[in-house]
């Protein structure tokens, strides 16, 4: 449902969340979409704040609050 999407940014420091949704400009996204963030998969956030750091796929990763903010995810769901 996409009415329980939060950005990325909205996590605390051990959430986990579903990617649910990228959103931006198709360059943006695309940069995004090649380092791992693809809808459906499961993140965790390490470190909030600015700069944050989410775990992905066996990676960290760390991102600017912009980049975060165009990243929606479903909390509470790693599955």
């Amino acid at each position: 449902m996409v009415h329980d999407l939060i950005p990325l940014s909205q996590l605390a420091s051990g959430q986990s969340a579903r990617v649910g949704q990228l959103m931006g400009p198709p360059a943006e996204v695309h940069r995004l979409e090649e380092l791992g963030l693809r809808e459906g998969e499961s993140v965790e956030m390490v470190q909030s704040g600015s700069p944050c750091i989410v775990q992905l796929a066996g990676s960290r990763l760390c991102f600017r609050q912009t980049d975060v903010f165009n990243v929606l995810v479903h909390p509470g769901d790693s599955e």
